[in-house]
């Protein structure tokens, strides 16, 4: 039994040595990056309230004290402004829904359908004037945002400083080979060609388990090391002992290499990026050294099925007014979004380590969404953090069905929620603590959304006034306008902007993004319903502990067939056809409130099936629909990345 143990462990030892070799990673240079313990949510309101009892300040700021600057009192300003804006249209809303709402002799249900939809139209409404705003930052600009137009006079500096070592590194878990290496030579092939490659080094940080991915990792970045010539800087990490998920692999990273670099660009595992923008990003920290996080604005792309098409489409189109308009409000506090983005190493070290959060259950343990967290506290230090929504040169993919798409949010979704238990920690900026809190309503709205829906048939079935029949047409006309703007004009001045821009030849041209564009609005109406239904799901196993397996998603699409689709769907188009007919059976009356609803979630099965399928998009994409710019003229450093792939796979 012993030399048998033995043996075995000799064997693993020799698998390892055999398939990391020991040149794979350059020698050590070891960091601290100590993790500050958390205080908790409650002590942290306690002492907050004891603070103002006794008159003093609420928390003692790490960060130094310095003076205001322009872009922090505009920011200040137009905070009050959206703040403003959402309690105005939000109160006229509510208003105007009261009115309409039928008397109904159970107050506190009347008192819970109006209280459901202030909260969630104020949620429908701060994202529509963020969207506004987008709108004209695209048009406009915006003077007091970190833009790529600002490397103009930054150029005439010179060449980077050479102590502006960056490292470009690629952590990874059990993925796609050939996606991971295709695109990371691409990125590696660009980067030679720019202007400044001696300052980079590429990091593969692979936290695979299974022996035989790992081999093939092993043989890929081999074989890029080898054809990109032996002077190389382009290393292999595995580390046997997986620790706080992806979160963990960058400190690990950090306290072996972190010292030799000033910077790092982190990314996914489908990330693409062209030495171009990777050099714009060092430039752009170098000429502001208090920057503490530089985003940029990914572009998705490179997945034909409907559902990807249709996701790339609206990020083209309607989520970069959103992107631009919440740099417009966020300013020098913004997102991190955990890839594609320039980190200045030291101050990470110093403060953006993850301590676990005490407890037990779901909401709990390691950090899971580690980003928004790292960027609270890189501000916390006194750094700021720019999303820079301009940068041209970032590129990642979608899930490729809504089925691989929900089990990314079911983990999103549960870190989101933990990081609320954070929001009262001492020292953190008010924009970071909405943040924490706004990141974690994105999936908290689903159940309430539910409710609203499941509340409405059981107050009309209680109305003193017949079904159908409301008080005020004014206020109901008023209302359906208000709320249709809402969800509708910002897809709307999505494509206008892009018309005013003149770029509507890359979308196939103006009829084709207007068709595309009511196409995928029709897509997002009709998934919306399953959305919501999964979200709520999510946000119970978040809340109850249930086991999280935590999967990459699949960076290749496959159609997905009936078999699988019925298992995920099935019950969901079950439960709501038995609940329609219920209601069509004995309140028929009240069906309008629930056919957007309900018709969705009984086609829940097909709908996942039919936008899983890539000859359909195919299709689309041949009738000029649902066209990006990515697609009109494919940019080389994807083209690159598409041919690798192509050729591993071959």
């Amino acid at each position: 039994m012993g030399n048998g143990h033995s043996s075995s462990v000799m064997r693993s030892v020799v698998r390892r040595s055999r398939a990391v070799p020991g040149d794979s990673a350059p020698p050590i240079h070891r960091g601290s990056m100590p993790a500050r313990p958390w205080r908790g949510f409650v002590a942290s309101v306690r002492a907050a309230a004891q603070a103002v009892w006794q008159g003093r300040p609420i928390a003692s700021q790490t960060r130094p004290m310095r003076a205001e600057q322009a872009w922090e009192r505009a920011a200040r300003e137009r905070r009050r402004v959206l703040l403003a804006s959402v309690a105005v249209s939000t109160g006229v809303a509510t208003d105007l829904f009261s009115q309409v709402l039928p008397a109904s002799p159970e107050g506190a249900m009347h008192a819970l359908q109006v209280t459901l939809f202030a909260v969630l139209f104020a949620w429908v409404s701060a994202g529509f004037f963020t969207a506004v705003m987008g709108f004209v930052v695209l048009l406009r600009g915006d003077r007091h945002a970190m833009s790529a137009s600002s490397l103009e006079g930054i150029r005439a500096v010179g060449p980077i400083d050479s102590q502006a070592r960056t490292a470009i590194i690629m952590p990874i878990c059990n993925e796609d080979v050939r996606t991971v290496f295709a695109g990371l030579r691409a990125t590696w092939d660009s980067v030679r060609a720019g202007g400044s490659p001696e300052i980079f080094d590429l990091f593969v940080l692979s936290d695979t388990s299974d022996p035989a991915i790992r081999d093939a990792e092993v043989a890929a970045w081999r074989a890029l090391r080898d054809e990109m010539g032996p002077g190389a800087r382009i290393h292999y990490r595995w580390r046997q002992r997986r620790t706080k998920r992806k979160a963990g692999n960058v400190a690990d990273f950090c306290r072996r290499w972190g010292r030799d670099y000033r910077y790092m660009v982190v990314l996914d595992a489908d990330s693409v990026m062209t030495g171009d923008v990777l050099t714009k990003l060092v430039r752009l920290m170098e000429a502001h050294p208090r920057a503490g996080i530089l985003q940029t604005a990914p572009q998705t792309c490179g997945l034909s099925t409907v559902h990807a098409r249709a996701q790339q489409f609206a990020g083209r189109v309607v989520g970069r007014l959103f992107t631009a308009g919440m740099q417009y409000w966020q300013l020098g506090e913004s997102h991190y979004w955990g890839h594609n983005a320039i980190i200045r190493v030291a101050p990470f070290m110093e403060h953006c380590a993850l301590a676990p959060i005490a407890g037990t259950g779901g909401l709990s343990g390691e950090i899971l969404s580690h980003d928004f967290v790292e960027a609270a506290l890189m501000r916390r230090a006194g750094y700021h953090v720019w999303l820079v929504h301009d940068l041209q040169g970032s590129y990642e993919q979608q899930p490729p069905n809504l089925i691989e798409e929900l089990r990314r949010d079911r983990r999103w979704c549960q870190g989101n929620l933990q990081n609320v238990r954070l929001v009262a920690e001492p020292g953190l900026h008010g924009v970071h603590r909405a943040m924490l809190f706004t990141g974690a309503f994105a999936y908290l709205s689903a159940p309430l959304w539910l409710a609203f829906v499941l509340i409405g048939p059981g107050l009309r079935t209680l109305a003193e006034l017949p079904a159908g029949r409301i008080q005020d047409l004014a206020a109901l006309a008023a209302l359906w306008g208000m709320t249709l703007a809402m969800l509708i004009l910002p897809r709307l001045l999505g494509a206008a902007a892009i018309i005013l821009r003149g770029e509507q030849h890359l979308y196939g041209g103006a009829s084709a993004l207007l068709q595309s564009t009511l196409i995928e609005m029709g897509i997002s109406m009709v998934q919306a319903p399953v959305r919501m239904i999964a979200h709520s799901v999510f946000v119970f196993v978040a809340l109850t502990g249930l086991r999280l397996t935590w999967k990459s998603p699949p960076r290749e699409a496959n159609d997905v067939g009936w078999g699988e689709a019925a298992n995920h769907f099935g019950w969901i188009g079950g439960v709501a056809a038995v609940v329609t007919a219920g209601i069509l059976a004995f309140f028929p009356s009240t069906m309008l409130w629930l056919v957007p609803t309900s018709v969705p979630l009984m086609i829940a099965v097909p709908l996942v099936v039919m936008t899983s399928r890539s000859h359909l998009g195919q299709q689309l994409r041949a009738k000029r629909l649902l066209v990006t710019p990515e697609e009109h003229s494919v940019p080389p450093v994807l083209h690159l990345a598409w041919e690798h792939a192509a050729r591993m796979r071959a």
